[in-house]
């Protein structure tokens, strides 16, 4: 694939605890200048990206992050504030708890609930893969699907494992064909990126692979 044909797939991320305003500042910067699909930022940014960045790439940012255990009052309160200081897409963490509990339909609501709090922006849903088995990812998939998703994600990056081809076949297996699959956790290559990309994955979540694009 082309440079500039990744390089619009990509999430531009920056979710670290402890990014500052500057790295903020070039993290949209160099979005801008490849072309990305998104930056993905942490809530209290999204205000600041959304000067900055002007509508050449959208504002995405996360909630319920990075545990997802928060109530779907909570997420869908931070759901609202995020979009309300300029948020284009959402990326929510599942309730995993819930999940391996067997309450899919407590799933199913809280993904209803930030899907009614930010109606009319892109909704991707965070699985965390490796916390699952093969066959509560299929549930997690069905529930975010139920709920409204636009997109189901691998991994918020923060757990015990990122994205895997394996995970991106399963997932597009999962999910209707008006959803779509982000993969994100350790993709730092232009190789990586194509195989996600291969696999069956519309969005690449990195920190690092836009800089590898500048070098391929």
């Amino acid at each position: 694939m082309r440079p500039e044909d990744i390089a619009r797939r990509v999430d531009h991320t920056l979710l670290r605890q402890d990014a500052t305003e500057k790295e903020i500042d070039a993290l949209c910067a160099e979005a801008i200048e490849a072309g990305a699909a998104s930056v993905c930022i942490p809530p209290c940014y999204v205000a600041r990206a959304k000067e900055l960045l002007r509508g050449r790439v959208a504002v995405c940012t996360v909630i319920g992050f990075p545990e997802g255990y928060a109530t779907s009052a909570a997420k869908a309160a931070e759901t609202r504030d995020a979009v309300s200081g300029g948020a284009d897409e959402i990326d929510m963490v599942m309730n995993v708890a819930a999940l391996k509990s067997g309450r899919e339909d407590l799933v199913t609501a809280d993904v209803t609930a930030v899907r009614a709090a930010c109606a009319g922006k892109v909704l991707k849903v965070i699985l965390e893969c490796c916390l699952l088995t093969d066959e509560e990812k299929r549930a997690a998939c069905r529930c975010a699907a139920r709920g409204g998703a636009d997109y189901v994600k691998t991994s918020t990056g923060f757990s015990a494992g990122g994205a895997t081809v394996e995970d991106v076949r399963l997932m597009r297996a999962s999910i209707p064909n008006t959803m779509k699959v982000k993969a994100a956790g350790g993709i730092r290559t232009v190789e990586q990126a194509e195989a996600f990309i291969a696999a069956g994955a519309d969005r690449i979540g990195s920190s690092g692979i836009l800089k590898s694009l500048k070098r391929a």
